[in-house]
């Protein structure tokens, strides 16, 4: 397989568009292109799947292992892979560069294409991008300028092929409609948006104009990985949650329930009923501002209110425990736990964790470790005891979460199952053995 990383000096370079227009462009010349994000991003991997037709997959070494992003990208591959940085090409875990697209670009051996967008500069663009280029490991052989004329992109390029030891691969001039709205914790999703197809079409045409895509196909490089070998069948029936109050879903954890157990997909809000399930899975995404509709469907809150009474397992992430408290706001929800949860101007949690359970349940035994990541501005105030000790892995931040009631589980931090698989085969196993009995 193939595979290449797009990366930028910083967040806000326009490179998640540039992305989206070559994957499109590679699939409109009949590639079968695999997508991917570098970092926990859920957002952007959803427009990378509307791009590329197929779902996209997270490469992150905090929430997977080094072996754990070699397995994502076998559990999905293609004939060419592009995979889109995060943040600034070295921006990592605290002030280093671990887990950077840079470091994930260095595990894999793969070529990086630079997105610059010129801001109030000219010749000051070369030694800013000559820095990167040259920086000790950095694996950028090219450049993309962003959101300039044909002109001032004639100038640049010259300049910048005179000075670095870099390909000038083509430009994207500024365009209005080529721009994704946004909200408090990223783009507007895929999903609630009727535009994201064509923002991405006319992305590609852009892309095929301007870019010398024959030229980024060249400088991708070969990774060799085996076959992702997925564990075996389980007579399990999973129910998810996926609307557009709910669709924070890391591609690795649907393709392992898909492949492991026998999956139904629901919406919260528009279903009046629960799918039969032995296991209600309840991911992040917008409930707050979906609230009103969510409250408005007194069966489905009953339903999983329920579910949870007679014992169901239920396992819940950040949106997920907002829906299972007794409201957001003044909006009534599943009242599964008692409390309620309230939106805030601020970011509570950002970042990466690690989480120590406080007593068994069904992610594990008391001791056992889990990798995560939280990303929020909402607080909850659950009147439950907290069974998640949770810590930065950087720095000395330390808080509780976590809730249980009889099977139901529900906690603020988002895991990914491949880099955590103890977690995934202990709560499959739970299952079995309830149901078993």
């Amino acid at each position: 397989m193939e595979m290449i990383m797009i990366t930028a000096p910083s967040s806000g370079m326009g490179k998640t568009l540039i992305t989206l227009g070559i994957i499109r462009a590679l699939k409109k010349r009949q590639c079968n292109v695999s997508g991917f994000k570098t970092g926990p991003d859920f957002i952007d991997t959803r427009y990378i799947a509307e791009a590329s037709g197929k779902r996209a997959g997270n490469l992150d070494m905090h929430l997977l292992g080094t072996n754990g992003v070699k397995k994502a990208i076998a559990m999905n591959k293609g004939d060419i892979s592009i995979a889109e940085g995060a943040m600034g090409y070295f921006d990592g875990m605290g002030s280093g560069f671990e887990n950077s697209g840079y470091d994930i670009s260095k595990l894999l051996d793969i070529n990086a294409i630079l997105v610059y967008t010129p801001k109030g500069e000219m010749f000051s663009a070369i030694p800013k991008i000559k820095g990167m280029v040259d920086f000790s490991g950095s694996r950028i052989r090219g450049v993309i300028l962003n959101k300039v004329s044909r002109a001032m992109y004639a100038l640049l390029k010259e300049k910048i092929e005179e000075y670095i030891d870099v390909k000038v691969l083509g430009y994207v001039e500024e365009d209005k409609a080529l721009e994704i709205e946004s909200r408090h914790l990223g783009l507007i999703q895929s999903i609630e948006t009727s535009d994201a197809n064509k923002i991405i079409e006319k992305a590609a045409e852009n892309i095929e104009k301007n870019i010398n895509l024959e030229e980024i196909i060249r400088l991708c490089r070969r990774v060799e990985l085996p076959e992702y070998i997925y564990p075996g069948r389980r007579d399990i029936r999973v129910a998810i949650a996926y609307d557009k109050a709910f669709s924070f879903y890391y591609g690795e954890n649907l393709n392992l329930f898909e492949n492991t157990c026998r999956v139904e997909y629901f919406s919260p809000i528009e279903d009046r009923k629960l799918p039969q399930c032995d296991l209600l899975y309840l991911g992040g995404g917008y409930p707050e501002i979906y609230k009103e509709e969510l409250s408005a469907n007194y069966e489905m809150r009953k339903a999983v209110k329920d579910k949870a009474e007679g014992g169901g397992f239920i396992y819940a992430e950040a949106g997920g425990l907002m829906y299972l408290a007794g409201s957001i706001e003044q909006s009534p929800m599943c009242g599964v736990f008692k409390g309620k949860s309230a939106m805030t101007d601020r970011l509570q949690r950002f970042g990466y964790v690690n989480i120590e359970l406080g007593e068994d349940c069904s992610l594990g035994r008391k001791g056992d470790l889990i990798k995560g990541q939280e990303f929020h501005k909402s607080i909850a105030e659950i009147n439950e005891k907290e069974i998640f000790n949770i810590k930065k892995p950087m720095g000395r931040g330390e808080w509780k979460c976590g809730y249980k009631y009889k099977n139901a589980l529900a906690a603020y931090p988002h895991i990914n199952f491949l880099g955590n698989m103890k977690a995934f085969n202990h709560l499959l196993d739970t299952i079995e053995k309830e149901y078993s009995e």
